[in-house]
């Protein structure tokens, strides 16, 4: 959601600037007291680089629109970015134009992010990696990068033409200053230089880290291509991709590949072409790999302008300065994302899509309305960041089923009991903080059975808000889900370990689908001991059901909520069995993937689940009961949500008023047929489930 006025968020973002200061501070005295120690930490290689020669360039004007290009493939790399833009946006005061080259799974995950972040004067292009793959594919590369490394030789023919200036970065760095400085350095490009670098900050390119290291050629030191700027118009003018083309093809006729990708043909061109290149000052790339001489390059942490990873250990780099330097990127990695949703004072824009409807809509609330949080929360628009980890979608099978359920970070110890019951492919939709998302990845790296499986697709959406989203997290998780069939279930249930099997089969055998319209319904169970020995079939399940170690669920405080599923005939079905809507049903089901979304206006507590049974009814799906599948919810404290509804009249009263308006919908939508729904929703909502 676009705020109007955030006081807590702007605590947070001064209180966010405090700890980086006071870091900042002390980083500065201690590299001072070492200056005074170990003498001019300038001194040495890359000396002629520093950031304090000469005077700074001109910053570009306030709305000055900045140009950024990165290239980003896979679902790591993705996460890379997110932590890169959220440093760019924090200092940034102009308006930015991220130019984004990616595969098909990057461009999937963060075009969603980007259309729910919102951030004002932030605009996004992609460009198709799959397209440039064949003009790189041809040059051997060891670098860990792969093919994607290699597409920065190719940006200026792949952007724009009329693009004739570009910000070029590689994912792992992270700023710590306004980009609009760096931007200024064009300022300083002479007629006939087109790339601005900073030096390698490592002796590689000088041949001499170890026996037989052989480099490619470099002018002196060489450079870094993590941080480039680059004038696409005059790389265009010189015939850059037959000069690239000419120096790799001439190169790997004495060399076998490159190992640090781009990096090592740009350096070939310079050495050949040296006029091309303008040397930036080493802070806009402070270089932390193995062998780095960075700390030549600055003498305070006020120096410090682009910090890079360049190395595959990332933050486990071995640097007498690497806590701090960790902790700086950390800060970013957790950050809350939602404070970056800030204007650009004074700098007009174009709105980012839906802003304005959603600015129209937000002012026309009252905050003196009792329900104005439920008003508010139906508005908020999440930052949803889907297929958060690597997955592999499932093959495609006619009859396939996906788990669909959504959780809170208070829910994450049910995840390896549930891959342990459903082996099939999972879509989960998880309602975290940006730090909570950090602690939901090492839980998932340090779990054996969770790590190992790839088929379930988590999809982080950003917490904002005081109510819980419950129907905007279902949704999520629907919306990713790849089979034809979905089991929209709940986290806190377990399925029976043969369910996923079942269902594939029941699927077949009924007809779904093109056949037949309906919804098949998996018997709820639930017990109320926390140690509980699972059983592996009906007739166990029976038995348990007998000695009251299991019940029908929520028999003791709502059993309206699944008494139509008839579980005494249940008990003795052998065949599946057709039973009908009643009010206050809200079973667990199997639907084809296209089936109704959940109703957004149902967050917090109450009726989510009962609304799209309604709806499914309201559409004409059969509701058909399955003789030998079924689910057991597991004992757990009650959420936040259900606490408030149980002791707050006006939680209840702003339920029954998003019900009323509920049914004013459906009746739109389904005329006379809606009659029949109207006493269910005059009816009391249960202190227990919804």
């Amino acid at each position: 959601m676009l705020p109007r006025g955030r006081p807590r968020a702007m605590g947070a973002a001064a209180l966010l600037l405090l700890l980086l200061l006071l870091g900042f501070l002390l980083f500065d005295g201690r590299l001072r007291r070492a200056a005074a120690l170990d003498g001019d930490p300038g001194a040495g290689p890359g000396d002629h680089n520093r950031s304090d020669c000469g005077p700074p360039p001109p910053r570009p004007s306030k709305c000055e629109l900045l140009h950024v290009a990165i290239v980003c493939a896979g679902h790591n790399s993705s996460r890379d970015v997110i932590t890169l833009v959220k440093s760019m946006l924090f200092y940034r005061k102009n308006p930015l134009h991220l130019h984004l080259v990616t595969d098909a799974v990057a461009r999937n995950i963060l075009e969603m992010l980007f259309h729910t972040w919102m951030v004002p004067a932030v605009r996004v292009s992609f460009y198709n990696a799959e397209e440039l793959k064949s003009q790189v594919s041809w040059i051997p590369n060891k670098h860990y990068s792969g093919l994607y490394g290699l597409m920065k030789l190719v940006l200026p023919s792949a952007l724009p033409a009329e693009l004739a200036h570009v910000i070029v970065l590689d994912t792992d760095v992270t700023f710590a200053s306004d980009i609009s400085e760096l931007w200024a350095l064009f300022a300083h490009f002479s007629d006939t230089q087109a790339i601005g670098l900073v030096e390698n900050q490592s002796d590689w390119y000088l041949g001499n880290l170890w026996k037989n290291h052989r480099p490619w050629p470099a002018l002196g030191r060489g450079f870094n291509t993590g941080v480039i700027l680059l004038r696409l118009d005059r790389l265009r003018q010189a015939g850059w991709e037959q000069m690239w083309r000419l120096t790799a093809r001439r190169e790997l006729l004495t060399l076998p590949a490159t190992s640090l990708a781009d990096q090592d043909i740009f350096n070939a061109v310079i050495k050949e072409h040296p006029g091309l290149v303008q040397p930036l000052p080493c802070v806009w790339n402070v270089q932390l790999s193995d062998h780095t001489l960075a700390e030549r390059c600055y003498s305070a942490a006020s120096d410090l302008k682009v910090i890079h990873w360049n190395s595959p250990k990332k933050l486990q780099v071995k640097n007498k300065h690497v806590e701090f330097f960790r902790n700086f990127y950390l800060t970013f990695l957790e950050y809350d994302g939602n404070l970056l949703r800030r204007e650009l004072f004074g700098c007009p824009s174009q709105p980012p899509p839906g802003a304005e409807q959603l600015q129209q809509a937000l002012a026309q609330l009252d905050e003196e309305d009792p329900c104005f949080e439920f008003r508010q929360q139906q508005l908020t628009v999440h930052r949803v960041h889907v297929t958060f980890l690597p997955h592999e979608p499932p093959p495609p099978r006619p009859h396939d089923v996906t788990l669909v359920a959504q959780l809170s970070m208070d829910r994450l110890q049910m995840l390896e009991a549930l891959c342990r019951h459903w082996p099939g492919p999972m879509s989960l939709a998880l309602y975290l903080t940006d730090a909570e998302a950090q602690q939901f990845l090492h839980f998932i790296e340090s779990s054996p059975v969770l790590a190992a499986r790839q088929d379930v697709a988590y999809h982080v959406v950003y917490r904002e808000g005081p109510l819980y989203p419950v129907n905007q997290l279902r949704n999520v998780a629907l919306a990713q889900a790849l089979t034809p069939y979905v089991f929209l279930s709940d986290i806190d249930f377990l399925p029976a370990y043969s369910l996923y099997d079942y269902l594939r089969a029941s699927i077949e055998q009924l007809g779904l689908g093109s056949q037949r319209k309906a919804a098949l319904v998996v018997p709820a169970f639930e017990t109320l001991h926390y140690r509980f020995s699972f059983p592996h079939s009906k007739v166990e399940l029976l038995a348990l059901l007998d000695v009251g170690a299991l019940y029908t669920f929520r028999y003791h405080e709502w059993p309206r909520g699944h008494a139509p599923t008839d579980y005494a005939r249940w008990r003795e079905a052998q065949a599946p069995y057709r039973v009908q809507w009643a009010a206050d049903y809200e079973p667990y089901v199997v639907v084809p993937r296209d089936c109704p979304r959940y109703d957004p206006r149902f967050v917090g507590f109450g009726w989510n689940k009962v609304a799209h049974i309604v709806e499914l009814d309201a559409q004409e799906y059969e509701l058909l009961v399955l003789p030998e599948a079924f689910t057991i919810h597991l004992p757990h404290a009650p959420s936040l949500d259900i606490s408030r509804f149980r002791s707050s009249p006006t939680y209840r009263d702003c339920l029954q008023a998003l019900k009323d308006e509920f049914h004013q919908d459906l009746s739109r939508h389904h005329g006379a047929a809606a009659l029949k729904y109207l006493p269910a929703l005059q009816q009391p909502q249960s202190p227990a489930r919804g």
